[in-house]
C-alpha cells in the first residue's frame, strides 16, 4: 500500500502487517499499486467507548474514510492507462525530437559543418541523426514507464537518471577526433532531443502520479 500526500507526491510504500499514524502526516489518499487485493483498517479512538470499527467501500480520499476497516482492489487496469498514456506523450515527444534534431543538423550542415568523422572518413548522414534520436528516445521513453511503474517518486528519478545519461553522451564527440565545429554541433544536437523529450517525460509523470 502507497501513501499519497497532500502536495501530491507519491509517499512510502507500506508492507504487510505495517502501522502509521494518519492525523498531522498530510496522507490525502491511499493507492494499491500491487495487483493483490489490499485491506487496510483505520481506527478511531471515541471518547466513552470502545474502538470503533466498520468496512466501507475503497474511496480513493482520506477525507472519506473515518473509524473504516477499507478494502482495496487492485490497480491494475488503472496503471495501465497511466502506463500507455505515458508511452503516448513519449512517442509524441519523440517525433517532435527527431524533427527538431534532424532540422538543426540540417541547418548546421548548410553554415559549413561537415560532420566528417576521422574513423574511417565517413560523413553522418542527416538520416543517422534521425535514427540514433529516434533510437534513443525510445529508450528514455522506456525509463519513464519503468519509473512511473516502480518508483515512489517517477518524475524526480527520471529527470536525474535522463540529464546524467545526457552528459555521459558528450564523452564520445569529445572523443571521436572530429574537428571543433564538428564536435560542438554535435554537443548541441545531444542537447536538442534532451530539451524536448526530458520535460515532456517529466511533465507527464508528474500528472499522472497526482
Amino acid at each position: 500500500m502507497q501513501l499519497e500526500l497532500r502536495d501530491g507526491e507519491p509517499g512510502p510504500v507500506l508492507g504487510r502487517d505495517a502501522g502509521f499514524w494518519l492525523r498531522g502526516t498530510g496522507v490525502r489518499a491511499l493507492r494499491n499499486p500491487g495487483r493483490r487485493t489490499a485491506r487496510v483498517r483505520i481506527v478511531t479512538p471515541r471518547a466513552g467507548t470502545d474502538t470503533c470499527q466498520s468496512t466501507l467501500p475503497w474511496r480513493n480520499d482520506m477525507n472519506s474514510l473515518n473509524d473504516a476497516g477499507v478494502v482495496a482492489g487492485p490497480a491494475s487496469g488503472r496503471t495501465t492507462h497511466r502506463l500507455r498514456g505515458l508511452a503516448g506523450i513519449g512517442l509524441i515527444a519523440m517525433l517532435a525530437a527527431v524533427v527538431a534534431t534532424t532540422l538543426a543538423a540540417a541547418l548546421a550542415r548548410a553554415v559549413g559543418v561537415d560532420f566528417e568523422v576521422p574513423d574511417g572518413g565517413e560523413t553522418i548522414p542527416l538520416s543517422g541523426f534521425a535514427v540514433v534520436t529516434g533510437f534513443f528516445s525510445v529508450v528514455g521513453i522506456v525509463i519513464a514507464v519503468a519509473f512511473l511503474r516502480w518508483s515512489a517518486r517517477p518524475a524526480r528519478r527520471f529527470v536525474w537518471t535522463a540529464v546524467s545519461l545526457t552528459a555521459i553522451s558528450f564523452v564520445p564527440p569529445l572523443l571521436s577526433g572530429a574537428n571543433t565545429a564538428t564536435i560542438i554541433a554535435l554537443l548541441g544536437l545531444h542537447l536538442v532531443p534532451a530539451a524536448v523529450m526530458i520535460p515532456a517525460l517529466a511533465r507527464s509523470l508528474r500528472s499522472r502520479t497526482d
